[in-house]
């Protein structure tokens, strides 16, 4: 998106990135805490690494946006949305905010657009770090105004939501979204466990990659720990470090208690 904007003037503007992740976690606050506070916490939990900023700003960012509309009646708000939980999500959850500007108020629904990619062929991206800067200038042109008919029928989705406060909102299709609790993919997780002590971060790719899970080694890693902890699975290794530091197995089995199964990978510990 950076680079799309710094090729092509007619992506001239300021670029906000949402820090959040709003499909995984809880989303109804406590008393006296602040949203910001909520999923701060949450994801210092999910991270459980000091060293790493888990602070969650993203709401005084867009309180900042909205401001911006009330002083300048020349400014607009895009938001670029792919068929992804993470940006259906953030879609609902802006749109209480931005009821006062929905006139100013644009949205890029990729879900269904055909973009090519390196080679020239047509694929349907599921996210944007899938498209190529020059696929999105094309995509820039199909930016249509949210209708106040739209804030009427999706206005109260994420009240819903909240008052729901499930631990993981996922796509059905289109804007539709269902939750499961936040344990829903432990037994995918399991599925790629055996008897014998597996890397996390191996058991964690192989559920990512083969069951195209829309979230994050680190929220998976997360999962991983609180099996430990519950004594569903059993640990070798460090598991307040990263996925590469401890290896995790199914209880019992006859196999040689420190064998560790170690196949070469090149994953990474991303947000999400």
């Amino acid at each position: 998106m950076l680079e799309a904007v710094s090729t092509e003037p007619s992506m001239e503007g300021e670029v906000v990135v949402l820090k959040d992740i709003l499909h995984v976690g809880p989303i109804k606050k406590a008393a006296g805490q602040s949203f910001s506070q909520l999923r701060s916490e949450f994801w210092k939990d999910v991270v459980n690494d000091e060293k790493q900023d888990t602070e969650v700003n993203d709401l005084e960012r867009l309180l900042e946006i909205t401001t911006k509309l009330h002083n300048n009646d020349e400014d607009v708000v895009w938001l670029w949305m792919a068929p992804w939980p993470a940006d259906v999500c953030a879609y609902y959850w802006m749109l209480n905010y931005m009821a006062k500007h929905i006139d100013r108020f644009y949205v890029l629904n990729l879900a269904g657009l055909p973009f090519l990619d390196a080679d020239g062929k047509v694929y349907f991206p599921k996210n944007m770090s899938e498209i190529l800067p020059k696929e999105l200038i094309k995509a820039r042109k199909l930016a249509r105004q949210v209708t106040p008919a739209e804030l009427e029928v999706d206005g109260d989705e994420w009240l819903n939501m909240t008052a729901e406060n499930a631990g993981m909102r996922l796509l059905e299709g289109g804007k539709k979204l269902y939750t499961r609790d936040e344990s829903f993919y432990d037994e995918k997780l399991m599925s790629f466990c055996s008897h014998q002590f597996q890397k996390g971060s191996r058991i964690v790719k192989q559920t990512i990659s083969k069951l195209s899970v829309p979230t994050g080694d680190l929220y998976l890693g997360w999962r991983l720990r609180k099996m430990v902890e519950n004594g569903t699975l059993e640990v070798m290794g460090d598991v307040t470090k990263t996925l590469r530091d401890f290896s995790i197995k199914l209880p019992g089995g006859s196999g040689n208690e420190g064998e560790v199964v170690e196949i070469a990978d090149d994953d990474t510990e991303n947000e999400g």
